[in-house]
């Protein structure tokens, strides 16, 4: 797997241990008056969670807004569904379940 690149580490996401407040680089923090698109890692050591008041060290990168969910050894698992992006994944499980249920439907035009 490669390494991520700076550009890739700006739009990653960092949730709080204590509370689950999610530090969203794109939208940055009107509280603490920081500017839209500030990386988590350019933020100012004094910089504290805005619901609960944590410091730094207690938040974890979570990835980009979008990433698949799970743990990065098992997206290669499970025909390459794992790896898709959720929106994806839910358009397919919810087309397939329509399709499902037009083709029970359709058994009532039966003779």
């Amino acid at each position: 797997m490669n390494a991520p690149t700076i550009e890739q580490d700006a739009l990653d996401r960092y949730e709080c241990a204590n509370c689950g407040y999610v530090y969203e680089p794109t939208r940055g923090d009107s509280s603490s008056n920081v500017v839209a698109d500030t990386p988590f890692t350019e933020l100012p050591e004094a910089w504290r969670c805005p619901v609960c008041g944590a410091s730094k060290p207690r938040f974890s990168n979570i990835g980009p807004k979008g990433s698949p969910s799970g743990f990065k050894e098992n997206l290669n698992y499970g025909f390459g569904f794992n790896a898709m992006p959720p929106g994806r994944k839910n358009a397919l499980i919810f087309g397939v379940l329509a399709l499902g249920i037009l083709f029970f439907l359709s058994l009532y035009g039966l003779r």
